[in-house]
């Protein structure tokens, strides 16, 4: 049997319920990704889908929600400093690291919990 991997599709985040105005808060209008509609059949579910450029974001709606604190997703970014300024004015901690060579990048946590790594390659 032969098959290729071509990428990523999406990638979801999970997230309790009743999370859409704040995933709307922090990923549309903090981190400025388009929301995109749902599925009508999947929309029951709840949560929101976000736009990240040619892939999406999902955040899903977890019965017994638990946040990922180690598990992540990373996203790259340009102008990454400019995202640091926009994520402290609006209160949200950044945590620095610069560990690993050839990269800008830090960590925060979206309104759930969920780690998020940002990265820019210099």
């Amino acid at each position: 049997m032969h098959f290729n991997f071509i990428g990523i599709d999406h990638i979801q985040l999970a997230a309790p319920a009743g999370c859409e105005i704040k995933a709307r808060e922090f990923f549309g209008d903090i981190l400025n990704l388009k929301e995109i509609p749902k599925p009508s059949n999947l929309a029951k579910r709840g949560g929101v889908w976000f736009q990240l450029g040619d892939k999406q974001l999902h955040i899903g709606v977890q019965k017994d929600f638990t946040a990922a604190t180690k598990a992540h997703p990373a996203f790259e970014i340009r102008n990454i400093d400019n995202l640091k300024s926009r994520l402290r004015e609006n209160g949200i901690e950044v945590i620095e690291d610069d560990e690993l060579e050839g990269a800008n990048r830090f960590f925060t946590s979206d309104p759930f919990g969920n780690r998020i790594e940002f990265i820019e390659w210099m």
